[in-house]
């Protein structure tokens, strides 16, 4: 048996391999993250051997820079495990090179640690927990996004038309029709260049006729006496316009992601949504991020990945006795989780009657949620373990 260390990294990366005996065959093996870099690793490892099996592989899970490897030899039939770089940091204090840290000796490292087995998986998700999770991190980072272009948006109608979302209100001021008039009609002076007619016109096609004269012409009325400033109109005109283009488009790649995401979660038909609170897109978003719940030995680990169990303050005799959030882990489950929550709270008899015990002992709201978000990781540990629905118990 050979056992093959992989330090990896964005551009480069580098192999070693050592024998049964711990004697090095290969040290330090730089090659690119490239197609043509793989097949340079394979040319070099069937030297050794021609047979895959006869290699153990470790890599660690540095970022997502070790994916595209992976999945190149996962394809030639390499047995690889990930692991995590606490545990090599963890291998690298045990021996004589603890105080170095190259590319080559992490190589040779992790080849060591391969061969002595001192090390657990970074368990993998499948190819569908994958696809949520990619699916909803992106969805987040749109939506993450379009909410920068709205403040950006409102912003900028503060200065050029500050009585625009007293017609529209702040949550108006995103819809259709408004975006539609925006697009048109970007200072109050475009809008007194035209008839109320013509603006209701514009109105009543972005909003299927639920909007039209009336809002024309409060429109004209706001823009008649407008407090907004006169000067740079054609600067602050194209830059409107420009954001509310930019918005909507990406509020078509919100509602296309979220169209995967549903399609995706149909196919998987997991046991999440049974859970009050629960949707598509909160159910795959915590299926992504948990991956193989089997990972979890216990609800208390699902809970210290989600970053709610609570932070410990000790020094000498001190102990903290108003521990805080730890707010390690994954953020998206934890966002995910308090959203739950606040439904779950109000539609669980039971999680509800948790949240009013945690207010009636005097907690604080958002710390009521925490409380009931703990809750849930057990639930959701419990019904995914065994894959059967949540059932509410009157």
């Amino acid at each position: 048996m050979f056992y093959l260390g992989i330090d990896v990294g964005k551009r480069t990366h580098v192999a070693s391999v050592m024998d049964d005996a711990g004697k090095i065959v290969l040290k330090g093996f730089s090659f690119p993250n490239s197609t043509e870099g793989g097949h340079s690793l394979l040319t070099r490892l069937r030297a050794i051997s021609d047979d895959p099996t006869h290699f153990l592989t470790g890599m660690e899970a540095t970022g997502h820079y070790w994916l595209a490897l992976f999945s190149f030899l996962d394809e030639a039939d390499y047995f690889l495990h990930v692991i995590n770089p606490i545990q090599t940091d963890g291998w690298r204090k045990g021996t004589e090179i603890r105080k170095r840290k190259t590319d080559i000796i992490d190589s040779v490292l992790i080849a060591d640690l391969m061969r002595y087995g001192s090390f657990e998986d970074t368990t993998l998700a499948n190819e569908e927990m994958f696809s949520l999770r990619q699916l909803t991190r992106y969805r987040a980072y749109l939506v993450g996004t379009a909410g920068d272009f709205k403040r950006k948006i409102i912003a900028v109608l503060d200065q050029v038309f500050p009585e625009y979302d007293t017609v529209f209100s702040k949550v108006g001021v995103f819809g259709k029709a408004s975006k539609a008039v925006l697009l048109e009609y970007a200072t109050p002076e475009a809008f007194n260049d035209i008839t109320a007619e013509a603006l209701a016109e514009t109105l009543r096609l972005a909003s299927r006729n639920r909007v039209g004269l009336i809002k024309a012409e409060s429109l004209k009325t706001a823009a008649l006496d407008s407090f907004g400033i006169r000067f740079a109109q054609d600067a602050f005109t194209f830059q409107l316009r420009s954001m509310i283009e930019q918005l909507n488009f990406l509020e078509t790649q919100i509602k296309q992601t979220e169209e995967e995401i549903n399609q995706l979660m149909t196919s998987i038909n997991s046991v999440i949504e049974t859970i009050p609170g629960i949707g598509p897109i909160t159910g795959a978003t915590i299926l992504g991020e948990i991956g193989d719940i089997r990972k979890f030995s216990n609800p208390k680990k699902l809970v210290a990945y989600a970053g709610i169990d609570a932070s410990v303050s000790q020094s000498g005799q001190f102990d903290a006795t108003h521990n805080v959030m730890s707010k390690r882990g994954s953020p998206y489950l934890r966002k995910a989780l308090f959203q739950v929550a606040v439904v779950a709270s109000r539609s669980d008899p039971i999680l509800k009657a948790f949240y009013d015990k945690k207010r009636s002992e005097g907690k604080h709201h958002l710390t009521a949620i925490g409380a009931v978000s703990r809750k849930l990781c057990y639930i959701i540990h419990a019904i995914l373990t065994n894959n059967e629905p949540y059932e509410i118990r009157q």
